[in-house]
């Protein structure tokens, strides 16, 4: 296959090793050269610096890896190329008519995709799911999502303050840059019906976005829960916990190991990881089924369409923030 990577920060760099290590040879970097790491890694690529002529040379697959306010205009006119798209989380800065371009522009192409939220193939949360279908706890009646993360610790070789996460023009904030929390929990327990959320800049960071959301979701299942995301805590910690009409679930992302009580049995069961499991096997499980829907034609375990319904929400918190109000999110759609 012949690939094209858009944006070559961290994350697009990831992807183009793990691409390497499947066997994947033939790929392209389209370059702004605004990238804060060493060039190095890349020498062996072939670059280029037009977009336009980069999508001439037919490329099947774009991996669109760009700051989140550039998004679309990549993802847009590769999708009208033809070209399958694996497409970062979250899929646009906020829902709006260029985004239903970009829909109109995939469903016409027939191409394939995936969004890049990348929790939905954490081995724990995959087991983690199936045990809450299979009515483990019994009924989900409320859960407590939590992710903190101090934004200069990320990326210790930039300047945070020139990031993509704590830049408004680049899409950033902690709604959009921490938004996995609110994928997963429409993926464990289905449609949110509406939402209340307070964001607001608390800290002394020196950025002008959002570093604090708290966010309370309403579920058309009848679950009932809240999510807070931050830019400033440390040590870091990212957990969730359920709680069920049987049972209870803790979730630990700093262990990957979740840990289910069953209330007919008293007792605690624990899930853990396989052996030897790092953060990238997220990203390689992801590169492995991207591969498998392009060629086997596999069903998407995030399409663009799990992706627009996440970026509903992210527009709905900002909404329900800016305005004071709870959000429909039926009526926002």
């Amino acid at each position: 296959m012949k690939w094209l990577i858009v944006g070559l920060g961290s994350i697009g760099r990831r992807h183009l090793k793990n691409l390497a290590a499947l066997g994947q040879t033939d790929i392209t970097l389209f370059r702004t050269h605004h990238s804060t790491l060493p060039d190095d890694e890349l020498a062996p690529y072939p670059v280029a610096t037009s977009f336009a002529a980069a999508l001439a040379d037919k490329p099947d697959a774009v991996i669109i890896a760009n700051p989140t306010g550039l998004h679309l205009d990549a993802a847009i006119p590769a999708a009208e190329a033809g070209c399958h798209l694996l497409l970062e989380k979250p899929v646009a800065a906020k829902l709006d008519q260029r985004v239903n371009v970009l829909k109109r522009a995939v469903d016409q192409a027939g191409v394939a995709t995936l969004v890049g939220f990348q929790f939905r193939f954490h081995p724990v949360l995959e087991k983690l799911k199936a045990a809450l279908d299979g009515g483990v706890i019994g009924r989900p009646l409320t859960f407590r999502a939590h992710w903190g993360e101090y934004l200069p610790g990320w990326h210790p070789w930039e300047d945070y303050r020139q990031s993509y996460a704590a830049r408004s023009d680049l899409g950033g904030g902690v709604v959009n840059t921490l938004s996995h929390p609110l994928d997963y929990v429409r993926w464990l327990f289905g449609e949110v019906d509406s939402l209340y959320a307070l964001t607001g800049q608390v800290s002394d960071l020196d950025v002008d976005v959002e570093d604090l959301a708290e966010i309370t979701l309403t579920f058309e299942s009848g679950v009932v829960g809240s999510v807070h995301l931050d830019y400033y805590q440390q040590p870091p910690a990212h957990w969730l916990e359920i709680t069920g009409t049987q049972g209870q679930v803790r979730w630990d992302n700093g262990t990957g190991i979740a840990r289910i009580y069953t209330a007919h049995e008293d007792r605690w069961e624990n899930i853990e990881p396989p052996l030897g499991f790092g953060r990238n096997d997220l990203f390689l499980a992801e590169m492995r089924h991207f591969l498998s829907v392009i060629i086997d034609e596999a069903p998407s375990r995030c399409s663009l369409e799990d992706g627009i319904k996440s970026l509903v929400l992210t527009t709905a918190v900002h909404e329900s923030a800016r305005m004071g109000i709870k959000v429909e999110i039926p009526h926002l759609t």
